[in-house]
């Protein structure tokens, strides 16, 4: 009887959220018909309609920008792809060393996790319906790991639509169609399917509604977790994950908006805005063709009785064509169809100018064309730069999403990891090295994004700063050359960075002293001594190395191996051969 009651409970208070924002999916529905070309369709209180055609040789074609818009919108956000690092919570040498523990194992579950992906998916359901949502879980499949995907916003119930954050939220409900078996192997309870279709109204086969309830903790309280399919609680318990900032319990989800709204909980779509401008567009493009094809095919008028109309009419009046017509009328004759008024062309060209204003994308992103009148250099990169402007806010949007995406992460496994776990991490020089950590390796969660604005920061944007540098020389030695270093990193910026495998013999010294500051290091004759003692001295001074426990005994150890080194470069002669 309980479990009976408590999913009449649940199901109601899901009802009840699904009621109160149903205005906002059907804005969804419409914004998803538009950008796929189905632009016939307008708002009904029942949820969608099709609007008929009032003649039946009305022109009803489409032409889609909506979908090039959020294309072009895609493509420049698809840079936003920020590098997280842990902050230390202070300047003490254990938190120096936990942040960059955590960072790498930050790295390490991004790879894993394929975040570039996620990221990629929760745009575009950004982009066409004004939010995205992340679910950060924990598997507890085989060892155990961190679980994060993309959800639509028509699976997320907030308990206060008008509550912009997420923090504001004091419970969620996550309501998806899941296939019963699965239903079955999660929870070990058998669940009848239901009659469910999905998002584009398809029937949904041996599928049931998993209405998942996240809620907060209220004072001393562990929060709760309710989920329940079909009449049937599968699980009701204390809500399992601290991922809140402090590792404190909280909701499993992180919101990433398009464009934000103070007063709701969705954010806005620039699908939304465009709609009406595509409406308008589509109506004048077909009312101009039609004039072209009046215009083209002729309008015929005949005498009644005259000819065989039934036979005009299919085959028309084509070059060459006998018209037999009754003796003593009037023979057939196309009537003056006059020209396409020039508002019409001044009507389109009106609302192409206004997609740009309303969506932000202009017509250099869209068709990556520069314009004829445009003839200046830095004309073109001030243009380019406000489109970047226009952009900002919503690669902002991203950004704040993935860097609490990351911080749950580390909760997470500061939480769950509580055995020595192994990752592979890549190393500064490229190599693969393994990690072993453990929860009590993370102590903060304080991520912040270790890149610059990717929208500005374009590769061909950094080649140019980089011919700039060159020609005013910063990047000369003393002596009015470029090392080999130098070159070969200069190379790596605009992407010949493979190129260093064949000359760059000082980067391999470096690579390898920078190894023997962590081993048993060994004075070899061939080394450059130089480059070694300058990476042994910088490893000494560094804050890092102040961290290490064993920094006095290290110290002592790199300090003779240093003094070998200049042992070594003493014996050296003029010529370079040693005695």
């Amino acid at each position: 009887m309980y479990n009976d009651e408590r999913f009449a409970e649940l199901k109601k208070d899901y009802e009840t959220r699904a009621a109160a924002r149903s205005n906002l999916e059907t804005q969804w529905r419409l914004n998803l018909k538009f950008a796929a070309g189905d632009q016939f369709c307008i708002q009904t209180p029942g949820g969608i309609g099709t609007v008929e055609p009032v003649r039946d040789w009305e022109e009803r074609q489409v032409f889609n920008h909506v979908s090039a818009i959020v294309e072009t919108r895609l493509a420049k956000l698809a840079r936003v792809r920020p590098a997280m690092c842990v902050r230390p919570a202070s300047g003490d040498g254990d938190d120096l060393m936990t942040a960059r523990a955590s960072t790498k194992i930050l790295a390490a579950a991004s790879n894993a996790l394929d975040m570039s992906h996620v990221l990629s998916r929760g745009t575009l359901w950004a982009e066409l319906c004004g939010a995205a949502f992340y679910k950060v879980g924990w598997d507890d499949t085989g060892d155990g790991d961190v679980a994060v995907e993309t959800v639509s916003p028509f699976e997320i119930y907030p308990e206060d639509l008008a509550a912009a954050d997420m923090s504001d939220q004091n419970s969620l409900i996550h309501a998806r169609a899941v296939p019963v078996e699965r239903i079955y192997a999660t929870y070990g309870v058998e669940v009848a399917a239901e009659s469910l279709r999905g998002v584009d109204g398809v029937p949904l086969e041996g599928c049931a509604l998993v209405i998942e309830r996240y809620t907060r903790p209220t004072g001393d309280g562990c929060g709760a977790l309710t989920v329940g399919a079909n009449g049937k609680i599968l699980y009701d318990d204390a809500l399992p994950y601290r991922c809140d900032p402090g590792f404190t319990v909280g909701l499993p989800f992180v919101k990433q908006d398009c464009i934000a709204r103070p007063d709701c909980f969705f954010g806005v779509s620039p699908v939304e805005r465009v709609i009406p401008i595509q409406r308008a567009y589509n109506a004048v493009k077909n009312r101009k063709h039609e004039l072209i094809n009046r215009i083209a095919a002729g309008i015929v008028a005949v005498e009644d009785g005259s000819v065989d109309v039934d036979e005009l009419e299919q085959e028309g009046l084509p070059p060459g064509k006998v018209v037999v017509y009754r003796q003593g009328s009037a023979p057939p004759r196309i009537l003056e169809a006059g020209h396409v008024p020039s508002d019409f062309s001044a009507e389109e060209d009106r609302l192409l100018n206004e997609f740009i204003s309303v969506s932000g994308v202009s017509e250099i992103m869209r068709s990556s064309s520069i314009p004829s009148a445009l003839t200046s250099g830095v004309a073109l990169q001030l243009l380019i730069e406000q489109d970047d402007t226009r952009l900002s806010l919503t690669a902002e949007n991203v950004r704040l999403a993935a860097r609490t995406v990351a911080a749950q992460i580390l909760r997470l496994y500061k939480q769950f990891a509580l055995n020595t776990r192994l990752m592979r991490v890549v190393g500064r020089e490229g190599d693969v090295e393994l990690l072993h950590f453990s929860a009590s390796d993370i102590g903060c969660d304080d991520v912040v994004c270790d890149t610059e604005n990717e929208l500005t920061q374009s590769p061909a944007t950094k080649q140019n700063m980089l011919f700039e540098l060159l020609r005013a020389g910063l990047f000369y030695g003393a002596d009015g050359r470029l090392d080999e270093s130098t070159r070969n990193k200069i190379l790596d910026v605009m992407g010949y960075g493979g190129w260093e495998q064949v000359a760059d013999e000082r980067t391999l010294h470096c690579n390898r002293a920078e190894r023997e500051n962590e081993g048993a290091p060994d004075v070899k004759e061939y080394d450059d001594h130089d480059a070694h003692i300058a990476v042994h001295t910088r490893f000494l001074l560094s804050r890092e190395f102040a961290a290490r426990p064993d920094a006095e005994t290290r110290e002592k150890q790199l300090v003779a191996h240093i003094r070998r080194h200049k042992q070594f470069k003493q014996l050296e002669r003029p010529t370079g051969e040693t005695l």
